[in-house]
């Protein structure tokens, strides 16, 4: 890959206002990136095993990445369901098992595309408001200040 397309893309999530920053690369990976999705060509069973690879190899350089497998050329099925190189059900299963959500989209008609980015930004806000919540505050092992202490440590 010589080059790659940047492009941001406003999203709105109830009542707050989303960018995402999306890469466009030709098959090479953005590091640090908080979700990533590999499209396998509907038409051709090769590059369902070549998505398989690539995710393998995000698994182990993002952990806690969001995938998000994209087929792509879903217009070519609805002119002939004869051209499907994929399997449905094949594809839905693999994405089961790494916990990955599914789109078939296509570039040519939009198909799914907008569904795709609103998915990847309701699950960035849902997401960033659970690490917000859970965060872990710390225990200051100095503080006086509950009754558990002096009823555990000092009888």
């Amino acid at each position: 890959t010589i080059g790659a397309a940047f492009v941001a893309k406003v999203m709105s999530v109830g009542d707050q206002t989303v960018t995402l920053g999306i890469w466009v690369s030709a098959g090479s990976r953005r590091e640090g990136a908080d979700a990533d999705h590999s499209p396998p060509d509907l038409t051709d069973s090769s590059s369902f095993q070549r998505a398989k690879f690539w995710v393998n190899e995000l698994q182990n350089c993002e952990e806690g990445c969001r995938i998000y497998l994209c087929g792509t050329k879903s217009d070519l099925l609805e002119e002939d369901r004869r051209k499907r190189g994929v399997d449905f059900h094949d594809v839905q299963d693999y994405a089961d098992e790494i916990k990955a959500e599914l789109f078939e989209t296509s570039s040519k008609t939009g198909q799914s595309v907008d569904e795709l980015f609103q998915k990847v930004a309701e699950d960035y806000v849902h997401l960033t408001a659970f690490q917000v919540m859970t965060e872990e505050k710390g225990v200051d092992l100095g503080q006086r200040s509950g009754s558990y202490f002096y009823s555990c440590c000092h009888h």
